[in-house]
């Protein structure tokens, strides 16, 4: 039989196929995502759910004038086959190769860089708005399509508010497949259950509106009790209240891997007045047994090998991550304390806390893709004398930042923030580089952040946090723990570690490149130049006393951090050293330019930053240059 995919240059192409040819495609396009995972790690469970979907989608709106926007965007998978970028396709998540995500850069069908979840209600909104604003004689249908783990973030409730109010036309569309990542969590995720369990719920809803409105209508008070009993049916009867009191017509459950179905079901709610929710549902892993057995396992599992019948390989040979050196210090303190409670955002099997989850089912909160709501729920369990740890990904303790500001600064309460993914984190790319958490924490008062040197680090810190009586941030990055020296010195309050001595310059590292500066460190000491490495552990408070008595010393110092120059840790050396009054032309400063940086492996993009160890000798030996020439400047000037 021949190929289908291959042919599909554009949506256009799409219209040249049958009715009975469409599952021949969503096939050929779950055989593309087998393919891909055979190669390497990339979103696999969720692309093989909405296959169909993508597939109606395109078939029922054309997206060069109508708008499309994706939540998250790690579901896009089937919607970049369909939308020319087969060829590319093998190349997705490698350096230089197609993004994770949908990319505008890459295609016209890609409106926004969707890498988090939560926002395509409110922009799709923006986007209706504007385009009745300033093209209002040319109307566009605009479609959100939302996962049911992202649905229950809070500001969907408030771009749902603001639509209902609008009234505007705008078509949502809920791809429920139980999951997030992990499975979801909340009274709206077993509203939706209930739902799925309903599916004759449309036909029942007119019959159920018709009667209601037979009833007679009486006088007060005898009105107000039928208008009760009015209520009372509706809210046991009609499944999708919540939206429709939201001003949404609700629509469903939909058959989401039935392509003519949801064709139609499509073609009626863009003749719909007003927004309108289409509750499709979808099964994570769909056509692939393994997948939809263990959707959480599948959501970006490893290479797949065929020789195993494409189950995930075993990982015994994988060295220890961050994650879990500090998962297992954390584990270990709860063993021994009772006050401590940890606090998760949708990412049970991310954070690696699964061990945490199971063995202490009642001091475990997952509270889904709700980060905000994480922090000042953590706010609420500190004041009543608990020790909460909120453990969530750096990238996404950003949409948490006011709850910070007032939760926890302000208040100066003792809540430990775990900021997982720290720094690069590799294919996932610029959505989900954490990368800003040293500049936007710092300007907090009360609020202590740790970066780990190494492995002995990363567990120390742990342990002293839940004895600072402070807000406390401990950042590390998804990479291998490795242990810099057999005694490392104990952590105190705003105290680095110097690892080692010498005259002819200084390396300050912050967070875990300090094995990066020990080897740089090294090959100059091959040549006979013996530099000063100082593992600053806190970003906030400094230790101004070692790293300016270092300055002092030193030719010239190098600081180098795994975040974003613009206000981040060598920064803080400036002020610091600013502030003293030394002269701040020998400091240099190595980290993150003012850009967004692509996708690709850590170890290519920090080679590519000049973060690693040669990166490192090269900024050194410039270092160097630049001295010497400030010297011999002040010499022909005397």
């Amino acid at each position: 039989m021949e190929k289908i995919l291959p042919t599909i240059h554009s949506p256009d192409d799409l219209a040249k196929l049958s009715d009975a040819q469409l599952p021949q495609l969503a096939d050929e396009i779950r055989e593309a995502l087998c393919s891909l995972v055979s190669t390497r790690s990339a979103h696999f469970a969720s692309n093989l759910g909405v296959v169909e979907l993508a597939i109606a989608l395109h078939t029922s709106f054309d997206f060069r004038v109508d708008r499309l926007i994706w939540d998250t965007g790690h579901q896009v998978y089937p919607h970049k086959l369909l939308t020319g970028r087969y060829d590319e396709f093998p190349t997705i998540r490698s350096k230089g190769g197609l993004m994770g995500y949908p990319n505008p850069a890459e295609s016209e069908y890609d409106l926004f860089l969707t890498g988090h979840a939560g926002c395509s209600v409110s922009t799709a909104l923006g986007l209706r708005c504007g385009d009745e604003l300033a093209r209002p004689a040319q109307p566009r249908n605009v479609v959100a399509v939302i996962g049911d783990g992202s649905f229950m973030s809070g500001i969907v409730v408030e771009a749902m508010n603001n639509a209902g109010g609008l009234k505007k036309n705008l078509i949502v569309v809920l791809n429920d497949n139980k999951m997030s990542i992990c499975p979801r969590v909340g009274g709206l995720a077993e509203s939706l259950d209930r739902l799925r369990m309903a599916p004759f719920y449309t036909g029942l809803k007119a019959e159920v509106q018709r009667l209601l409105g037979r009833l007679p209508v009486f006088g007060d008070p005898v009105e107000r009790l039928i208008s009760q009993v009015k209520a009372a049916m509706k809210a046991g009867l009609l499944g999708g209240m919540f939206f429709e009191e939201l001003g949404f017509r609700y629509i469903g459950p939909v058959d989401g891997h039935n392509i003519k179905q949801l064709q139609k079901y499509l073609s009626m709610v863009r003749q719909f007045q007003g927004p309108v929710l289409l509750h499709v549902v979808t099964e994570k892993g769909h056509g692939y047994e393994p997948a939809a057995a263990d959707p959480t396992g599948f959501h970006a599992p490893p290479p797949l090998s065929a020789d195993n019948n494409g189950a995930i390989a075993a990982r015994s040979t994988r060295a220890v991550s961050y994650t879990e050196v500090v998962r297992d210090a954390l584990l270990d303190r709860m063993r021994r304390d009772p006050r401590v409670v940890v606090i998760t955002a949708a990412m049970c099997q991310g954070n690696m806390l699964e061990p945490i989850r199971d063995q202490f089912p009642t001091r475990f909160f997952d509270v889904g893709i709700c980060e905000s709501h994480a922090v000042a729920f953590a706010a609420g369990l500190a004041k009543a004398g608990l020790r909460p740890v909120v453990d969530i990904y750096s990238t996404f303790v950003q949409r948490a930042y006011d709850q910070i500001f007032q939760e926890a600064s302000l208040a100066d309460l003792p809540i430990l923030f775990l900021l997982d993914r720290a720094g690069l984190v590799g294919p996932d790319g610029p959505t989900h580089h954490g990368v800003f958490d040293l500049t936007f924490l710092r300007p907090f008062p009360n609020l202590v952040v740790l970066a780990p040197g190494d492995k002995a680090d990363a567990a120390a810190m742990v342990e002293w946090a839940f004895d600072c009586p402070h807000p406390t941030a401990i950042r590390y990055p998804k990479a291998a723990a490795e242990l810099l020296r057999p005694d490392a010195a104990p952590i105190e309050l705003g105290a680095a570690e110097v690892l080692r001595r010498g005259p002819d310059g200084a390396i300050v590292a912050c967070g875990t490149l300090a094995g990066a500066a020990l080897k740089a460190a090294k090959r100059f000491a091959a040549d006979g130049r013996r530099l000063t490495v100082v593992n600053a552990r806190f970003a906030k408070p400094l230790d101004a006393q070692t790293l300016l008595s270092v300055i002092e010393e030193s030719p010239w110092t190098l600081t180098i951090e795994e975040g974003q120059l613009q206000g981040g840790f060598g920064s803080a050396v400036l002020e610091a050293a600013n502030d003293a009054g030394l002269d701040t032309r020998r400091i240099v400063r190595l980290g993150i330019p003012d850009r967004y940086i692509e996708h690709g492996e850590r170890d290519e993009l920090l080679s590519d930053l000049g973060l690693d160890a040669a990166g490192i000798v090269a900024a050194c030996r410039k270092a160097m240059a630049r001295r010497s020439q400030r010297e011999a400047d002040r010499l022909r000037v005397i």
